[in-house]
Parts: structure tokens; C-alpha cells; sequence
């Protein structure tokens, strides 16, 4: 391809990706009834000192998100092309503008590879999504132990709702709460033996699968304690968004002792994870999920204070404003960086 046609559709399809990611954004920000109630809500509290100082700390804490991640894809993308940490911030950046229109956020994967200037970009796709499974590994262990650790702390208000005798609400316990160690356990040992997968793949046969297996042979490059390296980078990413879901609680005076507040909000993010959406429909999803969990505090949404509901809803829709909406708009201006079609290698 030369390269003045090459150039000319980078540029288009830049601006198809910039139009879209703006699109939806708009979308979910002037259209959705969620909105109002949290703008309503940020005018009541917006001129204190306490709302601009809590506020400032949570997008401080946005930055520290996507820095950490924007570490954790450079230091895993070592392994097929050396970038600068700058390089990989505005890739991650990349492909939150371009998931934010893509079912399940699929869009990521695709997005940050296209920084790359010489390293495969298969490879790099299936390094993107082992960085997303050791997040996902992080969301589901965590979420996992704090569903067993509610049904511990609730247990005399969940034997009055089941109607069930104590006895059989503790072999239930005692069997889910073995049941999820196991299934941590499990997960766990499976992302750190990821070489596995590799080693399946290799019995494939024909030239496509052999193909195929080549590519996945990356993910067996990564040492163990790359790996559990990879985990500890994930587990802070999710220690950082969940003190910023309890900082915004608290702006809108949703009061939850810090404890329960992040064991609720954990179960949150995992039940928000494991629920299939289409990206333009996940606003709706997040405030439903966080209402009915965290409504589960006061007693459930349909009995809780309406300034409870709103402000749960506030706290939501707002993380997805600071931590995903804003990055969003700001990657798609790096997505002009972005290089679909390279020079063909000499």
C-alpha cells in the first residue's frame, strides 16, 4: 500500500473511531435518565470546600488508575516491543475510546496494539487479554470471598428472609464458602500456569491451528513472577476504583462503615462484570446493580430513603463519568497516533 493511501485511511478511520466514541459518550450522558438525578444532586453539594476537595482526590485517584494499567501493559508488552510509559498511557487511553462502543469492552484489545510499530499484533491482542484476566482474576476472587463474607456478616437477616433453620443456612455457608476457596484456588493457579494453554494448543494440527499456536506460545514467555507481578499490579488497579466508589458514597452521603462499604462495593463490581452488556446499555446496568447491592445496607431500594437511592445512583453514574466517559473522550484524540495500516517490513 503506498503510502499517501495508507496515511489517508489511518486518518479516516481515526475520525470514524473519534465521531463514534463522541457519539456514544453524548449518548450516555444526555440521554439517559440517570443524569438529571446525579446533576440535581452535584448542585446541592457543589459549592462546599469538603465536595471540591473529596472530588479532586477521586480524579486524582482516576489518573492513578489508569497509570497503574498503562504500567502494567507496558511492562507486558516488553515481551514482543519496548515502549515508553507515556506510549502505553495514550494505547490504553486508545482503547477506552474504543471500547466504549464495543460489546463487553472488546474494542480495548484491539485498540492499544495499534501503537505498536514493529511487535506482532496478534501477540500483542493476546497480551492485552491476559493483562484483562488477571483484572478479572482480581474482581472475581475479591468479589467471590466478600459474597461469602455478606452472607456471614447478614446472616440473622438472611435466615428471617429465606425462612430456612439455621442449620441448614450453615451447611449452605460452610459449603459455599468451600466451594468458592476452591474455585479461587483454581483460577488462581490456572492464570499463574498460563504456559498450559500453550502446551494444549501444540497437539493442534493443520496450518492454521499451527499458526494459531505460534501466537499463543507468547503467553508462555511470561515467568511466574512476571505473573504474580501482573496479579499485584491488577489487585491495587481494583483497590484504587473501589476507594473511589466509597470517596463518591460519601460525597453524596451515602454513609457505609468503610468495611461493609468495601465488601458491598466489591460484590458490585463483580456482579457488574460477570453481566453481558453492550457498552451504550452499561450506564443503566451499573446504577440498577449498585442500587439493588448497595441498597441491601438500608434495608433494600424500595425501603431506603429517597436521598439514599439518588445518591447511590450519583455515585455510580459518576465513576463511569470520571473513569471511564472522560478517558474516553480524552483517548480518542490519541487515537490519531494509532497507525491501522504500517509500512510494509523491507
Amino acid at each position: 500500500m503506498k503510502t499517501k493511501v495508507r496515511k489517508t485511511y489511518n486518518y479516516l478511520i481515526s475520525i470514524l473511531i473519534i465521531a463514534a466514541t463522541y457519539g456514544f459518550i453524548y449518548k450516555q450522558l444526555f440521554r439517559k435518565r440517570d443524569l438529571s438525578a446525579t446533576y440535581d444532586t452535584f448542585l446541592d453539594i457543589f459549592s462546599s470546600n469538603w465536595f471540591i476537595w473529596m472530588i479532586t482526590v477521586v480524579f486524582i485517584l482516576m489518573l492513578l488508575n489508569w497509570s497503574i494499567e498503562a504500567l502494567k501493559w507496558c511492562i507486558m508488552i516488553r515481551k514482543i516491543e519496548r515502549i515508553s510509559w507515556i506510549r502505553s498511557f495514550e494505547a490504553v487511553l486508545s482503547g477506552v475510546a474504543i471500547s466504549s462502543f464495543t460489546p463487553n469492552r472488546v474494542g480495548d484489545y484491539f485498540g492499544r496494539v495499534f501503537i505498536l510499530e514493529r511487535g506482532n499484533r496478534i501477540e500483542g491482542v493476546l497480551i492485552t487479554f491476559l493483562g484483562s484476566m488477571s483484572q478479572l482474576l482480581i474482581t472475581f476472587v475479591l468479589g467471590t470471598s466478600s459474597i461469602f463474607l455478606l452472607f456471614m456478616e447478614y446472616h440473622a437477616e438472611l435466615l428471617l428472609y429465606f425462612s430456612i433453620p439455621g442449620h441448614l443456612y450453615a451447611y449452605f455457608l460452610w459449603g459455599g464458602g468451600i466451594l468458592i476457596l476452591g474455585l479461587n484456588i483454581l483460577v488462581t493457579l490456572l492464570f499463574l500456569n498460563i504456559s498450559v494453554f500453550s502446551s494444549l494448543t501444540g497437539h493442534l494440527k493443520g496450518k492454521l491451528l499451527e499458526k494459531l499456536t505460534g501466537y499463543i506460545d507468547i503467553l508462555s514467555s511470561y515467568t511466574l513472577r512476571e505473573l504474580i507481578g501482573i496479579i499485584f499490579l491488577s489487585l491495587f488497579r481494583f483497590v484504587v476504583f473501589s476507594f473511589q466508589m466509597y470517596l463518591l458514597l460519601k460525597i453524596f452521603s451515602v454513609d457505609l462503615p468503610f468495611f461493609h462499604a468495601m465488601i458491598i462495593i466489591a460484590v458490585t463490581f463483580f456482579v457488574m462484570t460477570i453481566i453481558p452488556t453492550i457498552t451504550i446499555t452499561e450506564l443503566g446496568i451499573r446504577g440498577s446493580v449498585a442500587l439493588f447491592l448497595i441498597g441491601m445496607y438500608f434495608g433494600g431500594s424500595d425501603i431506603a430513603p429517597q436521598s439514599i437511592n439518588l445518591g447511590i445512583i450519583a455515585a455510580s453514574t459518576s465513576l463511569w463519568i470520571i473513569n471511564l466517559a472522560i478517558p474516553a473522550l480524552i483517548g480518542a484524540i490519541f487515537v490519531l497516533n494509532l497507525k491501522f495500516f504500517r509500512k510494509p517490513k523491507q
